[in-house]
């Protein structure tokens, strides 16, 4: 059944200029700084033949995914800012643009999962010393992740969308079907969220019993206890970080699959929310390589390498 049935859904202007600007230009802001931190990423991993390894191989990965989400992102804010109505009531410019955005933001999703899972292995190679991820492996896993969102993010391309058939139209991502929402949404959720907590406190208490084993054998020390302190915190700024960035547009989704309302009724809080939504979700992209890459030494110090003069480049050994 028509979800607009008896709305009156045309292109009438219900938007603001005010309000445009002052959600649109804090969006195209965010994802330009997302863009150049994510690029000085890729550049310095790709520059450096110390960072040709299994874990930077999926952190150039996941940069690139972060990118994709904040050019996609700045360009869904063009169109916002240009044409605002084409948000709500949709069009085929919107169409492309939301597609290669949930095509980004599904390979995020992925590469987090995967740099969780490569390193519990990391972890428990002390323990299981067969359990080494090799370079062949981690570009595999990026490639599967790739090819996984692609295919995802494409459907609605290739014919699953509500462009011109308004049943079951979604109100906030016009013109995404809701059952295309809904299932894309729930599945990633659970795989973005429960999978990863369970990765980073399998981390946590493996590291916990070494520390115990190493200190009933009287071979405790600063250095040891220090790693299990990092990894516990990056463990708890990862969770915290996807939770407030991702969390929120679950709520839009399953609201949304709810909603019996016009455009016209929603405005303009629902869809100020909507647009909040983008913003976290860039964040998370702007967020992700300051919290998987700054916080690794290695290469924290090759990022500084590349803007320090030559008398002050000075190779640091840290710990991934």
């Amino acid at each position: 059944m028509n979800r607009y049935l008896n709305c009156s859904v045309n292109s009438t202007e219900i938007w603001s200029l005010h309000l445009v600007l002052a959600l649109g230009i804090p969006q195209l802001i965010i994802n330009v700084i997302s863009v150049i931190f994510n690029c000085a990423v890729i550049i310095t991993i790709f520059s450096t033949k110390d960072l040709h390894k299994p874990i930077f191989i999926l952190f150039c990965n996941l940069a690139f995914s972060d990118l994709l989400t904040s050019f996609s992102g700045f360009w869904i804010s063009m169109l916002f800012i240009t044409n605002p109505e084409s948000t709500i009531f949709g069009s085929k410019d919107i169409l492309i643009a939301y597609a290669f955005y949930t095509m980004s933001i599904l390979s995020t999703i992925y590469n987090l999962v995967s740099i969780g899972i490569e390193r519990y292995l990391a972890v428990a190679e002390s323990l299981r010393m067969r359990c080494r991820v090799s370079r062949n492996q981690s570009l595999a896993a990026a490639l599967i992740n790739w090819a996984l969102a692609f295919f995802l993010g494409c459907i609605p391309l290739a014919g699953w969308n509500c462009l011109h058939n308004k049943e079951n139209i979604s109100a906030l991502y016009s013109p995404f079907c809701v059952d295309y929402l809904i299932l894309i949404t729930i599945p990633n959720f659970v795989v973005a969220f429960i999978l990863p907590l369970f990765t980073y406190l399998s981390i946590i208490a493996i590291l916990k019993k070494q520390t115990f084993t190493m200190g009933a054998c009287g071979q405790a020390n600063g250095t040891y206890k220090s790693a299990e302190v990092q990894v516990a915190r990056t463990s708890v700024f990862i969770w915290l970080l996807a939770l407030v960035s991702y969390a929120p547009f679950v709520v839009g989704v399953v609201l949304d699959a709810a909603n019996r309302l016009c455009p016209n009724d929603l405005y303009p809080s629902v869809y100020v929310f909507r647009n909040c939504t983008a913003v976290l979700i860039t964040m998370n992209s702007l967020g992700n390589p300051i919290i998987y890459t700054l916080r690794v030494k290695t290469l924290g110090s090759k990022l500084k390498f590349l803007k320090c003069p030559a008398s002050n480049r000075v190779q640091v050994i840290g710990n991934i």
